[in-house]
């Protein structure tokens, strides 16, 4: 599915703040953002923000893995642990998929597979094909 990894390539934001894309196959996506200091808060750990950001790009990547526009109607996050060095985890898996809507969960970890954040997303699946040209 490097077609879809490439897609995902046109998301500044996501470049902006270091994430990468590692896998993608339907339903399900993977990546990770090494922690720079523009990615921690006041208190030294990584900003909630930072870490919606990567769960949320990779519910975008399995969301659109079946190459339908598929854009997020809820999302939201639940923090379990703080974390100020190393490399974040993302990983999404497809809990259900209709023609209109689908439903994921987004476990992010710690480089030791400890649990960092859990996000749910819901999408909402228009009638479009993603499009795949560069």
């Amino acid at each position: 599915m490097e077609h879809i990894k490439t897609f995902f390539k046109k998301d500044k934001f996501a470049q902006f703040c270091g994430i990468e894309l590692l896998e993608v196959a339907p339903g399900w996506a993977r990546g990770r953002m090494e922690i720079k200091g523009h990615h921690l808060n006041g208190m030294g750990s990584v900003h909630g923000g930072a870490i919606f950001t990567l769960a949320d790009f990779i519910f975008a990547a399995a969301a659109n893995s079946h190459e339908i526009v598929s854009v997020a109607i809820n999302a939201n996050v639940t923090y379990v642990k703080a974390v100020g060095t190393g490399t974040l985890y993302a990983e999404a898996q497809e809990n259900s998929v209709n023609p209109k809507i689908s439903s994921y969960t987004v476990r992010v970890t710690d480089e030791n597979q400890e649990p960092i954040a859990v996000f749910q997303g819901l999408a909402y699946r228009k009638k479009d094909k993603l499009d795949l040209s560069e």
